[in-house]
């Protein structure tokens, strides 16, 4: 009864339990960011950072227009329908704020999965695409220096056959 509790024991580092199951790898050995996310970073840091002052400076100019707006609405309440206006163009104001703010940080996420698809496809074609143009570079740098001797050739006997004529 006591050995049922130990049957279904999971280490996380890999060595116990009765089954061996587990993580693979020692747990304190880190690696960094891949190469295609520290990419996706450093090119969503100023589409976020400038989207995110766009929402911050719309925030600030409807604090200040209702600053403004605040003392007028006190002096003319009489004036039902300019403070109600004044009133919706604020809430427009803040909903517009949060908008820019949600659609910078929804068009950041797109387009950082948009560029990690497609550095996952163009490196393995890349990869395999190097050692053929390698190869094809080889060939042409053969073919040249062969058709360079073959010219070579040509032009001296040629300059042998105009010598010999005019001896």
């Amino acid at each position: 009864m006591g050995d049922r509790g130990q049957q279904h024991r999971f280490d996380a580092y890999g060595g116990g339990g009765r089954y061996g199951g587990g993580l693979k790898g020692d747990p304190h050995q880190r690696t960094g960011p891949s190469p295609s996310k520290v990419l996706a970073v450093v090119t969503m840091l100023p589409v976020g950072g400038t989207l995110l002052a766009l929402a911050g400076i719309i925030l600030f100019g409807t604090l200040i227009g209702l600053a403004v707006a605040t003392p007028v609405f006190i002096i003319c309440s009489p004036v039902i329908v300019p403070a109600a206006l004044l009133v919706a163009f604020a809430v427009t104001a803040f909903l517009t704020s949060g908008l820019a703010g949600a659609t910078g940080l929804t068009a950041l996420s797109w387009f950082a999965m948009y560029l990690r698809q497609a550095v996952r496809a163009i490196v393995p074609q890349a990869s395999q695409a190097v050692p053929e143009t390698m190869e094809q570079a080889k060939r042409r740098m053969q073919d040249a220096a062969g058709y360079a001797g073959q010219k070579t050739k040509e032009v001296g006997q040629e300059i042998q056959r105009k010598a010999q004529e005019t001896k």
